[in-house]
């Protein structure tokens, strides 16, 4: 053949290679056309961004978000829709764009499963879903992607395993997975992507530990596995890593302690999170070589001991470390705090719920100017808020609240213009409220509550025009309310002014808090008619006007706020009947009314309020019958004992029969009239007759015993007479409960010092040996000491009775819901509702509280001596108060106040099953005696066993009982109610619940040791507390 020949056939084969080439291309291209138009289907674009998507336009290249490749003209690289309002579902068709290498659909509202075809895109390097709705698994097809480097499909609603397949992907460098609904564990086999820079599990449902194997990335620059149910240890070897950047493992169940090195090789690290969770030890000194680090956070553990200097010489943007068990004693304990006013960027600095203690440092006012946020709540800080605060003029928040802080609150706070929140409550601070907080304009919350500040509320206050709550309660505050409070335009949440001295009548600018949500003025010396522009505060859940000098009757426009939850009018001069109005606030839960003089009949639709659980009518002059369905139909709902004249109800009330005869009510009518009349000449007789044996008995002696007491001066002197008046003659239907030295009376009793009618005395039985120095040791110690928690004596009486024998007795302030014994162990005949967690903790906090104050705020120090339920009493709000000083001892005195009193013990001073194992020996008195009688009171309260319970012998004890249950058989130990009525949403709110009971059964064990030295001090029981406390309240994230 020749060469010509040659030639030609070569140039006819190359046309026709050439010619086959360019059909086969643009087939494959019309695929991709094809492809995207059918994804195209299958998407709602309401904005319109896919417009030029469509037939007519031949040139996909040209389309909205659609990149072709250079080297292969006409097939699509990249395909970039992120961020255009997309909805709808990705089409299978995705999968045949196989030159693909970047897939971007973040922050769309795309939904449906992740197409499986998404496997064929061999060449993909760049894929994220980032932001949008899409469920199901994971597809494991993912996995063939085996060039991928970045892969994001976090903040979905993804669910199942994490494919272990992942750890094939090489390349990847980038792995995003968080805020998604995915289970099971973290695959050890990620460990095997040793390019891998980032990886956020952040927020899923994960168990199990922290692979070890993960160690292995050696580029990691950030790690985030938190807000899981990760359990175990974190790997040592994780802590170093040098290119580490981010490590966040917070919010899961990870304990052990850190390694002494932790901080040794992270020298890029900036955030540093492992707050909420199990981890215990002290913090490494070693993290003070993190030098770089912007946020440290190790909030919500188990941390403890001192904070190294070290961490004070870090200059992050903020300090989280609340929440731990975290000691300071003196100024060497504080040194790191003071060295953290060094850093000129520090912004926060949150150490609530420590042990910090000691005198607060004045290096507190020296911090950066650039501090935004200080909290050092609930610590045992005591010494003064120092001056000087007022230079930190950046502050936004600054909480102080549950210290021992004392003295008054310095004016210069009020240059402090950026505040917005400003909690100084549960601490000793007195003197007045400083009227410069007015300037305090951008205050959102404010609390001064439970100190002993005196004097009036600032007009000035009536500035804080951006305060939805104020918090004055608890205080000794006096005079009228300022109107300018009344008119605060955003006050919605709460007013909380209750406990206090203030007076006067109520204003009619009440009306204006249309908004408002709680409402309590209870515990005060408000007098005059509740207005009835009160019906206005049409947003009202609560309403607390109980324990003052109100008169007249209830408005009947209470009827017209519908939300209330909560009305309490209890202990006032309330009369008239009772509104039926208050039958329409459908919603309402509680109603209180005792303790006024209501008359009339019942309303009868009460019972036509299916949310109403709890109604006290006790104690006034109703008559008539009473209602027995809804709320009436159960005994534990309701009380009306102290009205004689009702009738009917239910069987279990033993009320007579309702009679409707003329005859009976003529009879009736008589009597009322007749025995008036002859019961007030006999007592006249009588009076005349006691009051000259009276005067006849009294001798010098008994002058001496009066002044032995040292309570006459300081409190209203009382008389013989009055109490047994006030008690029916001490009648057995007054009787609330007796001890071995003395008898307590209900009674009722007119004195300007009682706040309302309603008292209990304390009738001290004289035959008793020890009974006559019990009474002298309670006046003597009742009268050193003031705390909320501590029962307030109203007065004294040392004289004779009508015989001429000696008679002492104790007049207390009345409490409605009697000792917590009563709650713990009811009688087979009471039906009382077993105490719920959050109540038990309360009651817990303020026992400490009360017992710590007098062992370390009192002076001098009192020693109580006989701690236990039946001398614990309950408020109508719950509020528990130590009472019963009759065996109680002062410390640092050398005033014998008992009289007789001369050595260390007076036999086994205490009860059975609660005193102190070392005073049956004969050993000294001591705090650590009242720490043991708390330690075994408060695993009663949680487990609802008495010390004294048959179970208990043969060498077992509650003490043992709680401790042989810990750690993993506490569900069998706890009282079962603690489980079953707590409102658990999730397994980690049930985990949060279990942790609670397990740290409180630790405190009463640590504080019943038989070995006094190795209890667990009040001081630290009651911190404890307070951070479990604060744990449980706090919303789960």
């Amino acid at each position: 053949m020749s060469t010509l020949h040659v030639l030609v056939l070569v140039l006819l084969l190359h046309s026709m290679c050439s010619h086959a080439s360019s059909s086969l291309e643009q087939q494959v291209a019309g695929g991709d056309r094809r492809a995207l138009l059918a994804i195209k289907l299958e998407l709602s674009d309401p904005m319109g961004w896919l417009s030029s998507w469509n037939r007519t336009s031949s040139d996909v290249c040209q389309w909205t978000g659609v990149t072709c490749s250079r080297q292969h003209p006409g097939r699509v690289a990249s395909l970039d829709l992120s961020s255009r309002q997309l909805s709808g579902i990705v089409s299978p068709a995705i999968g045949n764009l196989t030159f693909l290498r970047k897939l971007n659909l973040e922050s769309n509202m795309l939904a449906g499963e992740v197409p499986l075809t998404v496997g064929r895109l061999r060449r993909l390097r760049f894929l994220s879903l980032f932001n949008n709705s899409f469920r199901g698994e994971i597809p494991r097809e993912i996995c063939n992607c085996s060039n991928l480097v970045r892969l994001s499909l976090g903040v979905n609603q993804m669910e199942g395993e994490i494919p272990a397949g992942l750890g094939l992907l090489s390349q990847l460098h980038i792995l995003y997975i968080h805020y998604n609904n995915l289970v099971g564990s973290i695959p050890p086999s990620l460990g095997n992507l040793t390019l891998l820079e980032t990886l956020d599990v952040l927020e899923n449902r994960l168990v199990g530990s922290i692979p070890a194997s993960l160690s292995h990335l050696d580029h990691l620059r950030s790690f985030e596995v938190g807000r899981n149910n990760l359990s175990g240890t974190i790997p040592p070897l994780l802590f170093n890593k040098s290119s580490l950047q981010y490590f966040g493992v917070a919010s899961n169940k990870l304990h052990g302690s850190l390694p002494a090195d932790a901080g040794a090789n992270l020298p890029t690290l900036r955030k540093f999170f492992l707050g909420n969770n199990r981890l215990s030890g002290t913090i490494p000194s070693s993290l003070g070589n993190a030098t770089m680090v912007q946020v440290l956070g190790l909030a919500q553990n188990r941390f403890q001991g001192r904070v190294a200097p070290e961490i004070g010489k870090l200059c992050p943007f903020e300090v989280q470390m609340g929440v731990n068990q975290l000691q300071a004693e003196d100024e060497q304990g504080w040194e790191f705090f003071t060295l953290f006013t060094n850093c000129t960027r520090l912004q926060l600095i949150d150490l609530p719920l420590n042990r910090l203690g000691g005198v607060l440092p004045t290096s507190i006012a020296n911090f950066s100017t650039q501090i935004q946020w200080l909290s050092i709540a609930a610590n045992g800080i005591s010494g003064v808020v120092p001056s000087g605060l007022g230079n930190l003029v950046n502050l936004s928040n600054l909480d102080m609240t549950e210290n021992n802080l004392h003295g008054v609150i310095p004016e210069d706070i009020a240059k402090l213009t950026s505040l917005q929140v400003l909690l100084v409550g549960d601490n000793q601070l007195s003197g007045n409220i400083p009227s410069s907080f007015g300037n305090l304009t951008q205050l959102q919350m404010f609390s001064l509550s439970n100190n002993r500040l005196d004097g009036p509320i600032p007009r000035s206050l009536g500035n804080l025009t951006n305060l939805p709550n104020l918090d004055l309660s608890s205080n000794l505050l006096t005079g009228f309310i300022p109107t300018e409070i009344f008119g605060l335009p955003l006050l919605t949440d709460y007013l909380l002014l209750s406990d206090n001295y203030l007076s006067g009548a109520i204003p009619p600018q009440v009306g204006s808090l249309k908004h408002i949500q709680t409402l309590n003025l209870s515990k005060n010396n408000f007098s005059g008619e509740i207005p009835t522009i009160i019906g206005d505060c049409a947003s009202l859940v609560y309403l607390g006007l109980a324990d003052n000098y109100f008169t007249g009757r209830i408005p009947k426009s209470l009827g017209n706020l519908r939300g209330l939850n909560t009305l309490n009018l209890t202990r006032n001069a309330l009369s008239g009947r009772i509104p039926q109005e208050l039958g329409n606030i459908n919603g309402l839960q509680e109603l209180y009314l005792a303790h006024n003089n209501f008359s009339g009949i019942i309303p009868k639709v009460f019972e036509n309020i299916s949310t109403l659980v709890q109604l006290d009518l006790s104690f006034n002059n109703l008559d008539g019958e009473v209602p027995s369905h809804g709320v009436f139909a159960n005994m534990t709902g309701f009380s009306m004992v102290g009205n004689d004249g009702l009738c009917g109800g239910i069987r279990e009330l033993e009320l007579p029969p309702c009679q409707d005869m003329p005859h009976k009510k003529r009879h009736h009518t008589l009597l009322r009239v007749v025995l008036p009349i002859a019961g007030a000449i006999i007592c006249i007789s009588l009076l005349l007759f006691l009051l000259f044996l009276l005067k006849w008995k009294i001798t010098p002696e008994k002058m001496k015993t009066d002044n032995r007491i040292g309570l006459t001066d300081k409190y209203p002197r009382v008389s013989y007479l009055e109490l047994f008046e006030a008690t029916d003659g001490f009648a057995p239907a007054n009787l609330v409960g007796a001890g071995k030295y003395g008898s307590v009376y209900k009674g009722s009793l007119s004195l300007p010092a009682v706040r309302n009618a309603a008292v209990a005395v304390k009738v001290f039985t004289l035959q008793q040996s020890g009974s006559s120095r019990s009474f002298l040791a309670e006046c003597g110690a009742l009268r050193r000491v003031k705390h909320r928690n501590l029962i307030n004596i109203i007065t004294c009486c040392s004289s004779v009775d009508t015989r001429g024998n000696d008679f002492q007795a104790l007049v207390f302030e009345f409490m409605p819901n009697y000792s917590l014994d009563r709650w713990l162990h009811p009688r087979t005949d009471e039906q009382l509702h077993k105490l719920n967690l959050i109540q038990l903790l309360n009651i817990a906090v303020d026992v400490a509280d009360a017992i710590d104050y007098l062992h370390n705020n009192s002076r001098p120090s009192v020693i109580h001596c006989d701690l236990k339920p039946n001398n614990i009493l309950l408020d109508s709000d719950w509020t528990a108060y130590v009472a019963d000083f009759g065996l109680s001892k002062l410390i640092g005195e050398s005033v014998n106040i008992s009289g007789s009193y001369t050595g260390s013990s007076i036999g086994i001073r205490g009860t059975v099953g609660y005193v102190a194992p070392e005073y049956g020996a004969g050993g000294p008195v001591s705090t650590a005696g009242d720490a043991y009688s708390f330690g075994i009171t408060l695993l009663e309260m949680f487990t609802g066993r008495a010390p004294t319970d048959d179970m208990f012998r043969e060498g077992l004890s509650l003490h043992l009982f709680a401790e042989m249950a810990l750690p993993d058989k506490l569900t069998e130990i706890v009282d079962t109610v603690l489980l079953e009525v707590q409102p658990c949403e999730n397994a980690a709110k049930d985990d949060k619940i279990l942790a609670c009971l397990a740290s409180v059964v630790r405190v009463g064990i640590s504080c019943s040791k038989q070995i006094p030295s190795e209890r667990m001090s009040m001081k630290d029981a009651a911190i404890e507390l307070h951070r479990i406390r604060y744990v449980v309240m706090e919303p789960s994230i």
